[in-house]
């Protein structure tokens, strides 16, 4: 019998342990104790290797936060153009050091702002975005040469780029010096956020042209932020997050191949974007399994030479679905660990959540708190002296390689479909999300997982003491009149011309990004930018599953 096998039964069986559930939120039975027998086999170089060096494991870069900080974005959009813009800049005076941009709901669907679906909604959940004029004022002052900014948006991602590169362009920015991220990542739509609008065939070309346009002319942009946030936003588990999300990005890689690019011209420019939950050391172990995912499969599979093509880059930002509105300030201490778990992990960007989210869109107090908190990570905790201070961690190496065949697991499942595109269609991604979520549910309602102030530990007596943030409602019709007024003082031969190459392009096979920028130029906005190609491509239904 083996010391550990001999621990377990002459001194652990024996206690009486508490009524608790030791599995991760995911629902991986934990052991006890982790022992050298649990990493059996590892190859050090193979599997863990050195920072900056394949397969990355212990981090992309080789000094890590030794040598930079990862970029402090707070996501951030609300009302007019001219609100956010006061936020950015409150922000900026605070100390973080990216932008990120939240647009509202008309604006995610690629709808004016006086469209008749888009009523009630303006300004509510972000940013009201029309037009090229809406963009040069929510930048207003802001230089973007100097700062990367993020935004997130999918299914009209093409317009609102483009409305980007022209502010960048105004301010005597080429596009060669602007950089940052837009989403772009349509599969994650059909899968969990549903925000989509054209079907997948004809958004997975705009997606290429995408990839295409900037790997040419925006050669810092990162063409997509390939989500697995919002799958977990959904209620999947990790595992299925890490592998979702790589699926994805496997997809997009094998769709630009085949549309004829270079592997290592675009996959250098491909970036993630993750949710860090409440499981600490799950999420720490999720990160570091998908850079080596990644690194192996775009050396091994892909045949990419460039070793910026191996690495997986990505955002995190903490989980937004495990606030509580109950006792609204602990969602302070839930974002605290969530951050430093992503540090942890290894992130290159962060967005922290503020504490009131449940409820409303951040206050500046709210959201500064959420900003400080990750200063305080960065500056007080001593948690970034040492590069990947947890390898080597019996637990947290066997945990990195469970998540590692638990994804490559999924990948064969996804394979026998006949791919991502396949699975969407069958609904295999909907229905595996939906049962996880259904059981992380059921577990808190009979008490089997604790949520402080939720299933346990409330305050039967308690008040909501914060404030909130509220949208003007005026908000809504002043941005209707400044489309009015923008359609009436543009020329309408050049909208209409700009738009009328816009449709041809679609209906033949030239790459649509030079013709959807001259389109911005000419002020077309984004509800007719995106209804010229709903014309062409129209619109996608998905199939009921429940």
């Amino acid at each position: 019998m083996d010391e550990k096998k001999r621990w377990e039964e002459e001194d652990y069986a024996p206690l009486p342990l508490r009524d608790a559930n030791f599995t991760t939120i995911s629902g991986e039975e934990l052991e006890p104790l982790y022992t050298p027998q649990d990493i059996e086999g590892m190859d050090y170089d193979g599997d863990l290797g050195y920072p900056g060096r394949f397969p990355f494991t212990r981090g992309i870069q080789t000094s890590m936060y030794r040598g930079r900080l990862w970029t402090m974005r707070q996501f951030s959009g609300f009302g007019s153009v001219e609100d956010t813009n006061q936020r950015y800049k409150f922000l900026l005076e605070k100390g973080q050091t990216g932008l990120s941009v939240a647009f509202d709901m008309p604006t995610i669907m690629g709808r004016d702002s006086d469209d008749p679906l888009a009523r009630g909604e303006v300004g509510r959940c972000g940013v009201a975005v029309d037009s090229l004029k809406d963009m040069e004022n929510l930048f207003a002052g802001i230089p973007l040469k100097n700062i990367t900014t993020s935004m997130t948006i999918n299914g009209p991602a093409c317009a609102l780029l483009a409305f980007y590169l022209c502010v960048g362009e105004e301010q005597g920015a080429s596009f060669e010096e602007l950089g940052g991220t837009i989403q772009n990542d349509i599969l994650k739509e059909y899968i969990a956020q549903k925000s989509w609008i054209f079907p997948p065939r004809p958004s997975m070309r705009i997606t290429t042209d995408i990839l295409d346009f900037c790997s040419r002319e925006v050669p810092r942009w990162n063409t997509i932020s390939i989500s697995g946030y919002h799958i977990r936003e959904a209620g999947s588990t990790a595992e299925q997050e890490l592998a979702f999300t790589l699926a994805d990005g496997f997809a997009y890689v094998e769709a630009a191949i085949e549309a004829g690019l270079d592997v290592d011209d675009f996959a250098p420019r491909l970036s993630f974007f993750f949710n860090s939950h409440m499981d600490f050391f799950e999420e720490i172990a999720k990160y570091r399994a998908a850079r080596r995912i990644w690194a192996r499969h775009m050396k091994e599979k892909y045949g990419a030479k460039d070793p910026r093509s191996w690495m997986l880059r990505f955002h995190t930002q903490t989980a937004g679905c495990s606030l509580t509105a109950q006792q609204p300030e602990n969602n302070i201490v839930r974002t605290a660990f969530q951050a430093l778990s992503a540090v942890l992990g290894g992130t290159q960007s962060l967005h922290t959540n503020s504490m009131d989210e449940t409820l409303a869109l951040p206050t500046e107090k709210a959201a500064e708190i959420a900003l400080r908190t990750q200063q305080i990570v960065a500056h007080e905790t001593g948690a970034i002296s040492v590069i990947d201070p947890l390898a080597g961690s019996y637990f947290i190496e066997s945990l990195t390689n469970r998540m590692e065949e638990k994804a490559e697991a999924y990948f064969r499942r996804i394979d026998e479909l006949g791919g991502v595109a396949a699975a969407i269609d069958k609904g295999f991604f909907q229905r595996e999300i939906a049962d996880a979520a259904y059981r992380y549910q059921r577990e808190v309602e009979k008490g089997e997982r604790v949520v402080v102030g939720v299933n346990f530990f409330q305050n039967p007596e308690e008040e909501l003491t914060i404030d909130l943030l509220r949208i003007d409602p005026d908000v809504e019709k002043k941005q209707c009149e400044r489309l009015a007024k923008l359609r009436s003082a543009r020329s309408a031969a050049k909208a209409d011309q700009a738009l009328e190459a816009l449709k041809r392009g679609a209906e033949g096979d030239p790459n649509l990004m030079p013709l959807i920028i001259d389109c911005a130029r000419a002020y077309c906005t984004e509800g007719e930018i995106i209804g010229t190609l709903r014309r062409v491509f129209g619109e996608y239904r998905e199939t009921p599953l429940f």
